[in-house]
């Protein structure tokens, strides 16, 4: 069956399933510092929800590697070079956090803080998010990054007050980000969604796709 061409290029595609793959990380990252927090206690169980919060991004992650062979590539110039600039820019945001977690790790140890690692991890994963939005144009980072860097500044303070105890601190925060990466792992569920209507229904079910959208 001849599939009619599509506006949206496989890169567009291949971005949500990537982004799919690194939120389903994220997340069992964050959930697995709030499981050492919890190690020991009753409540551990309740955190089993982020692990299949994971699967099923990666579930939905390659229905859309598998339909993006049915996306056309890029091919105007203005189109190449826009995509350029937003990878190049994603390169720029991406190592100035490694940088950001590296300097601002190196500082609370040098002042004797070494309980204010994942506070300051946390932080600059928050603060990150706001440059992304604009290079992406995507409000819901603007969300994102607000949550998460209110919830690391919260966790920061009351670590330093003493009003959280370590194991404390890191279940607030674990549970207070992957709350974030998961919130923005089914905004990309719902845009993959969107994106497998653009696909022949028969081509969905040949595929084992659920012609409705992904999973």
């Amino acid at each position: 069956m001849e599939i009619e061409p599509h506006i949206i290029p496989d890169t567009a595609i291949k971005g949500v399933a990537t982004g799919l793959c690194m939120m389903a990380f994220f997340t069992l990252l964050w959930a697995g510092i709030a499981f050492g927090g919890l190690h020991g206690s009753n409540y551990w169980f309740a955190l089993f929800i982020f692990p299949l919060f994971s699967i099923i991004f990666v579930i939905n992650a390659v229905q859309l590697f598998k339909i993006a062979k049915l996306f056309p590539k890029l091919t105007s110039e203005a189109d190449i070079a826009e995509e350029k600039r937003m990878s190049k820019w994603f390169g720029i945001i991406f190592g100035a956090e490694g940088v950001g977690i590296f300097i601002g790790i190196n500082i609370v140890n040098n002042l004797g803080h070494p309980e204010l690692d994942i506070p300051v991890l946390a932080v600059v994963v928050g603060l990150h998010f706001f440059p992304l939005a604009k290079v992406f144009k995507r409000t819901v980072d603007y969300y994102l990054a607000t949550w998460a860097t209110l919830v690391a500044i919260l966790a920061f303070v009351f670590t330093l007050n003493k009003t959280f105890t370590q194991n404390q601190m890191m279940v607030f925060i674990g549970i207070g980000i992957a709350i974030a990466t998961s919130g923005y792992g089914f905004y990309m569920v719902r845009n993959g969604h969107r994106l497998a209507k653009m696909v022949p229904i028969d081509w969905l079910r040949a595929h084992g796709i659920c012609s409705g959208g992904l999973f």
